[in-house]
């Protein structure tokens, strides 16, 4: 199994620089990662770095809260890809999940699935540590309608991080068509491997060094 490729290495701190961002970008190259994964301001310089490479680019869209308009968030899209990203991990409107208006779920989702058509895979946050078992399956069933090439777990910034529980029940719900990105706490080998057996085909983590090496991260994401 190449678990190199199975990772997003990942780095979305307010606080990142410069040289931190080319230092994941050239980790991401030596360990052949499936993609960085940084806030959109970066995607532009990241695509410069990994030019050439198999390291695809990975950005966030309504990050962290999932609150701006649909609007907003196919715009984001649009403006990511055209730096150069080619996967977007969007957050879905969680308090309208919650609230049960599920065509605003999943017409929020549509809309960025629409404006990545063609040029940018799309993975749905649902943000699981805020939601009830039937949320998170809800979310999962809204995603596929949508078009989305893969839900994923959590931001890292909420409550709490991926479990092999909650990877499980996003898997059964979505079936094997559709790719699950376990994010959130991902930090050594043995957490990624429990995240794979519970069908995870992604993972994200900024320990993405640490988990080839076999040692552990004190990160949260």
């Amino acid at each position: 199994m190449n678990i190199a490729g199975m990772i997003d290495h990942t780095l979305l701190k307010a606080d990142a620089t410069e040289t931190e961002i080319r230092r994941i970008t050239e980790e991401a190259k030596k360990y052949e990662f499936a993609s960085v994964c940084v806030n959109p301001g970066w995607v532009k310089f990241c695509a410069e770095q990994l030019a050439g490479t198999k390291v695809k680019v990975c950005t966030v869209i309504g990050f962290p809260l999932g609150a701006t308009t649909s609007a907003v968030k196919a715009f984001e899209t649009k403006d990511a890809i055209a730096n150069g990203a080619t996967e977007v991990d969007m957050v879905i409107n969680i308090g309208a999940l919650k609230d049960g208006n599920y065509e605003l779920v999943q017409s929020d989702i549509q809309s960025v699935v629409d404006a990545a058509a063609g040029k940018a895979l799309v993975k749905v946050i649902i943000e699981t540590s805020l939601l009830t078992d039937e949320e998170k399956v809800r979310a999962c069933e809204l995603a596929v309608k949508a078009g989305a090439d893969y839900v994923k777990t959590s931001t890292g910034f909420s409550t709490g991080g991926a479990t092999p529980e909650d990877v499980a029940l996003m898997r059964k719900t979505v079936g094997e068509s559709t790719g699950v990105k376990a994010s959130g706490g991902v930090r050594s080998r043995e957490d990624m491997e429990r995240m794979i057996e519970a069908g995870a085909t992604r993972i994200g983590a900024s320990s993405g060094v640490k988990i080839m090496e076999g040692g552990q991260s004190t990160s949260s994401y």
